[in-house]
């Protein structure tokens, strides 16, 4: 038998693949299906199942893709009911592959179709459980994320469902048994996950605060409900699309390889609404952008915050990449359901430049330059558009927390008649913030290149440093 996960550390998400005997299985497989082909063609071996832990909200699953191009079955576990072919599995079912075994453990909670996969081994051994989005290292899935999309069930009812499930499906098997969470840290799925993606499950049982013996479920409830915080605007359309289904990332990445001069690129910008995304580098960006354009970094958390930063996954989109970027950039946007690049600036921003077409620039402060602003001038007004909890945790003294993601609905809280400077942790999301209040017409204000990394090693007055008890 041959287990590997498959982590995408963008997405912090983990897919598996599972070989034997000539016949394998994907667990939770990313939008591009190619390498999972790929993989199961160099074992000679035939892709038999495409499981699904339940309908993902954080991405769209390459499942439909999998079974087109291999004619593999796709398997739900039981209530789950899909808008296409699928097996919907029954409470300890067992399917084949190979020599091992896996089995259907039904573990409603994070949502009510949420399945765990148990590994049996070739000699007849329990191995591991596949868990999605049910059990995380140090972490539980969030009961609020699909909830109004798949289920009319609250959220406590359903942290409910996930009480009973952990305890009585769960926590009773062996300790040996090896953990292959859907997440690591860094996803939105759950609010403290470690960094470590496997362990066992007798560790769990000893560090994860949702796997307390002694706790009830009132209290369990309680626990997973707190700390978290408004589901990203993107998840309950990625949970429709993994249910309802989607375009062939062939007819994605048909529709976006159109290489634009710069003067078809201004001609498309003016008669679509298509929004610009530039994924360059935060300082490349600000040496030189085409206005009206929004950066998102291709080198950063992308997909989240594009997910996070544009309301409606079929937004049309015209890019500009570093050269040689566009097919990356436009698989990672399809990883997160945004299926509708138009086109590309062919040869970058340099093009735009050479066509001599308006550029603007941005003025960005070095931390060493805002500390002194700051002793200079105690009454300077600066924003931390880092997360609440990161805010919390410390921050300079008088700044005012619009977090990144909540921008867009607090753009008031910007002044024009007065300057202004900005940071998030290490520059990335400020330049994403800079790029959309400059967008929407804002000019006197900075951000500050290395963020509150930087900051924070200063002479500057910062909050007394508390440990975070959620990553959200």
């Amino acid at each position: 038998m041959k287990i590997e996960q498959i982590y995408t550390g963008c997405l912090a998400h983990a897919a598996y693949y599972i070989q034997s005997n000539g016949e394998a299985a994907i667990f939770d497989p990313l939008r591009e299906v190619q390498p999972y082909i790929d993989r199961a063609n160099a074992d000679n071996a035939i892709i038999k199942y495409v499981f699904e832990t339940h309908f993902h909200a954080d991405f769209v699953s390459g499942h439909l893709d999998l079974q087109k191009k291999t004619g593999a079955a796709i398997v739900f576990g039981p209530t789950a009911s899909p808008g296409y072919d699928a097996t919907i599995a029954e409470d300890n079912q067992i399917f084949s592959i190979g020599d091992i075994k896996i089995k259907i453990l039904h573990t409603p909670g994070h949502t009510m179709e949420s399945t765990t996969y148990m590994v049996i081994d070739e000699d007849g051994n329990e191995h591991g459980l596949i868990t999605g989005d049910t059990l995380f290292i140090g972490d539980v899935g969030r009961p609020d994320l699909a909830q109004h999309v798949v289920s009319d069930l609250t959220e406590e009812l359903l942290a409910g469902h996930l009480f009973d499930s952990l305890r009585n499906k769960i926590m009773p098997l062996s300790d040996d048994l090896i953990v292959y969470p859907n997440h690591g840290a860094g996803s939105a799925c759950g609010k403290n996950m470690s960094k470590e993606t496997t362990d066992t499950l007798g560790n769990q049982k000893k560090t994860n605060y949702a796997l307390r013996p002694d706790m009830t479920k009132d209290e369990f409830i309680k626990e997973v409900l707190t700390g978290l915080t408004a589901p990203p605007q993107y998840f309950p359309q990625n949970v429709l699309m993994n249910i309802k289904g989607y375009d062939s990332l062939d007819d994605v990445m048909t529709r976006a390889n159109k290489p634009l001069t710069p003067e078809a690129f201004e001609l498309v910008a003016n008669e679509t609404s298509a929004l610009i995304l530039d994924t360059r580098d935060a300082s490349d960006f600000a040496s030189g952008f085409i206005p009206n354009s929004i950066n998102i970094g291709i080198d950063g958390n992308f997909a989240q915050w594009v997910g996070e930063m544009i309301p409606d996954v079929k937004q049309e989109i015209l890019l500009i990449t570093d050269i040689g970027n566009e097919e990356e950039v436009v698989t990672r946007l399809s990883r997160v359901g945004y299926d509708f690049t138009i086109g590309y600036l062919e040869n970058g921003i340099q093009a735009w430049k050479n066509a001599n077409k308006e550029v603007d620039q941005f003025e960005r402060t070095t931390a060493d330059d805002f500390a002194k602003s700051i002793k200079e001038n105690e009454d300077m007004l600066v924003f931390d558009v880092r997360k609440k909890s990161e805010y919390d945790s410390e921050h300079l003294v008088g700044a005012v927390n619009v977090p990144l993601n909540e921008i867009n609905t607090n753009l008031a809280s910007f002044p024009k008649d007065k300057p202004f400077t900005i940071y998030c942790a290490g520059g990335y999301r400020s330049m994403i913030a800079a790029s959309i209040l400059k967008q929407r017409g804002w000019d006197d204000f900075k951000d500050v290149i290395g963020g509150f990394e930087v900051i924070g090693t200063l002479d500057v007055p910062k909050t007394e440093y508390v440990c975070p008890t959620t990553l959200l």
